[in-house]
């Protein structure tokens, strides 16, 4: 029964200091983390133009993280978390002990985010009868031309049978997976969002068109849709900026660290290059990261001048998409 009462304690008493501190400014943490980020590698195989690791613009070295890491993540927040996101820069799948990693986190649901590359009908059906709690597969056009204009050196008839084949294999076997396709609205296929909704519910799957993350400042016009909801960004003058308040407060940095491959502990997943590193889980225990001092000084930032951080203003936090 005891047990029982981790997870909801832990997770109320993170909320409790979030809301604490975005009113008093109090930048001390209760609890840990009830979901975290885990970089199992930040290689891949595509070279997704508006990716820091696809446009090859990632200056931190890239590897695999280490089985005996991933170790250490689950012994000291397994108790807590509700969720673990098996993915952050790179494509997961390859990693060659991904199955390994996978097995061991049974006992806590689990997020896949792949570009779909690596569902053969041998690894669908290990990912089916895992105990993987959701899988989101980047799908971002119905056609290889729409496709490849982004997901460069991408395949998009492998994309689709790999679909295909998590579907089949969950239609074989009893599994709570859920699958979600991720389309990434942008000017060269927002024409067949509704062309991808009907292959959703084919593959019995759900649709998330999501808006697009621009991080190169020449490419705006060149990928922004002309649908309004679909867009993050507006245009000021001859620039653009993020339709967002960016409010002086995160929840990510209460709720959803990320660990990258080689143990560097990140505030958020939109730390793509490593630029603010809280603590090294090669060193230190990450309880004492989460406490500790540099994750103190930065939640402080945050609170008194969130505009003034880069990778904060490229934030979704706060974002208003009218429809």
């Amino acid at each position: 029964m005891k047990d029982s009462l981790i997870r909801p304690a832990n997770a109320v008493a993170a909320g409790f200091s979030y809301l604490r501190g975005s009113i008093s400014g109090r930048t001390t943490v209760l609890g840990m983390p009830p979901a975290v980020g885990a970089e199992l590698t930040n290689y891949c195989n595509l070279r997704c133009p508006e990716c820091n690791s696809g446009s090859g613009q990632m200056t931190r070295e890239r590897g695999f993280m280490s089985v005996d890491l991933f170790e250490k993540i689950i012994k000291e927040l397994g108790p807590y978390l509700y969720n673990i996101n098996l993915y952050f820069q790179g494509e997961s799948m390859m990693h060659p002990q991904f199955f390994v990693i996978l097995e061991k986190c049974r006992d806590i649901s689990s997020t896949l985010s792949t570009n779909g590359h690596f569902l053969s009908p041998e690894n669908a059906e290990k990912i089916v009868r895992s105990q993987l709690g959701k899988i989101i597969i980047s799908l971002d056009g119905m056609d290889e031309s729409a496709y490849t204009s982004y997901r460069v050196n991408g395949n998009f008839e492998t994309v689709i049978n790999g679909i295909r084949n998590i579907s089949e294999a969950k239609y074989r076997n009893p599994s709570h997976l859920k699958v979600i396709i991720q389309f990434l609205v942008n000017r060269n296929n927002e024409h067949q969002i509704h062309e991808a909704k009907r292959f959703a519910v084919e593959m019995h799957a759900s649709l998330y068109l999501k808006s697009m993350q621009i991080i190169n400042k020449d490419s705006y016009s060149s990928w922004l849709p002309s649908l309004s909801k679909f867009n993050r960004y507006k245009k000021y003058g001859n620039d653009y900026s993020i339709k967002s308040r960016l409010p002086a407060r995160c929840s990510r940095l209460w709720f959803n660290p990320v660990i990258t491959w080689d143990g560097k502990v990140l505030p958020c997943c939109f730390d793509k290059d490593a630029d603010h590193v809280m603590g090294d889980l090669n060193r230190d225990s990450f309880r004492d990261i989460w406490k500790g001092k540099e994750y103190r000084k930065f939640r402080e930032r945050l609170f008194t001048g969130r505009r003034m951080i880069a990778m904060c203003r490229n934030c979704t936090s706060g974002l208003f998409t009218p429809s």
